[in-house]
């Protein structure tokens, strides 16, 4: 409840600090009533609407911050301390069968006279006994 009603100033804190430097002039405002302009000294004087409105900006911008600072400690400091903390936390893990396999050892030849006897000719990885293919003949001459 409590971080619903601090979002809800924290909104609009914000859009009241977007009003306010819209409001104010620019450092450029002061050259066009150099020039007669009659509207640059109303309502706070010529030299108090700034200092008004730029010390309200400040003191907006300052309870933004600490808005802002107050919803990231009850965002990463959750009621529940079981409660997941991001999306990845509540994916369930599965764990695979362990996969058993067996192997069988097949004794070493005793001497080279136990391997099998594979041609010179034969391809890289062609088992011994395949058969292999002769060389291609070149074509008769015209």
């Amino acid at each position: 409840m409590l971080q619903q009603i601090l979002l809800t100033i924290h909104l609009l804190l914000s859009a009241s600090i977007i009003g306010l430097v819209l409001l104010q002039r620019g450092k450029g405002a002061d050259a066009g009533a150099g020039f007669g302009s009659g509207a640059s000294g109303t309502v706070f004087g010529a030299r108090g609407s700034s200092t008004f409105f730029s010390k309200t900006t400040a003191v907006l911008a300052t309870c933004f911050f600490v808005t802002s600072l107050a919803l990231a400690y009850m965002a990463s400091h959750r009621a529940g301390a079981g409660a997941p903390k991001s999306l990845l936390d509540q994916v369930p893990v599965t764990v695979p069968a362990p996969v058993t396999t067996t192997v069988t050892r097949v004794p070493a030849p005793s001497s080279t006279s136990d391997l099998p006897s594979v041609p010179p000719n034969a391809p890289a990885g062609a088992p011994a006994g395949a058969p292999t293919e002769a060389p291609p003949s070149p074509p008769p001459a015209k």
